[in-house]
């Protein structure tokens, strides 16, 4: 059986980055492999908080990036 490979970006403050750490402890203990999000995934997670446009801008560019891989 193949794991599911998870790419995570963090885009924000403290609390995003804890988010997504205990996301990516929960995906693992699940049993998929955390890889590096500029790596070939099944899943990218993104987790942002556009409270500003250049937040929001910032938060497209990293998605359109995860769809070209």
């Amino acid at each position: 059986m193949r794991l599911l490979k998870v790419a995570f970006q963090t885009l924000g403050c403290k609390l995003n980055q804890l988010e997504t750490e205990s996301l990516a402890d929960a995906f693992s203990a699940a049993g998929a492999l955390i890889i590096p999000f500029d790596e070939e995934a099944d899943l990218y997670v993104v987790n942002t908080c556009t409270v500003t446009s250049k937040a929001e801008q910032k938060a497209r560019r990293v998605m359109r990036q995860a769809l070209v891989q």
